[in-house]
């Protein structure tokens, strides 16, 4: 599976981005997909995941009500609505790509199977 994560670029503060990805894999729709951002000097972080269908969809706590995650199986894509933005953001996001082996929701990088390269997003103040 290849992941290609497009979309970021710089915004000023309160702007919106949106951030897309897209699988290789014809099985994409059977993936539980992730957004993980790492800004400078700071180790990689969740940012959210949506399971395969879209029942079941997470967030990280810095993020919660100005992002949206949401996938489009039939274009094996998914997708990063980031709004209200702020300076704190300012990171490269990448997304990431789990198999499916369990039940659980997964919210750390090591469970996750296949990454992107990333997209940088810098916010301005």
């Amino acid at each position: 599976v290849q992941l290609q994560a497009f979309g970021g670029g710089l915004v000023q503060a309160g702007g919106s981005l949106r951030l897309s990805c897209a699988a290789s894999a014809g099985i994409f729709s059977s993936y539980t997909m992730a957004w993980f951002r790492q800004a400078p000097g700071k180790e990689r972080e969740f940012a959210a995941l949506i399971t395969w269908s879209g029942g079941s969809i997470r967030y990280a706590d810095s993020v919660k009500g100005r992002f949206t995650i949401s996938r489009d199986n039939a274009k094996n894509t998914v997708y990063l609505q980031m709004d209200s933005l702020n300076p704190e953001d300012t990171a490269v996001y990448y997304c990431a790509a789990r198999r499916p082996r369990d039940n659980r929701i997964h919210i750390g990088s090591p469970a996750y199977d296949y990454w992107g390269h990333g997209t940088l997003v810098t916010v301005s103040s």
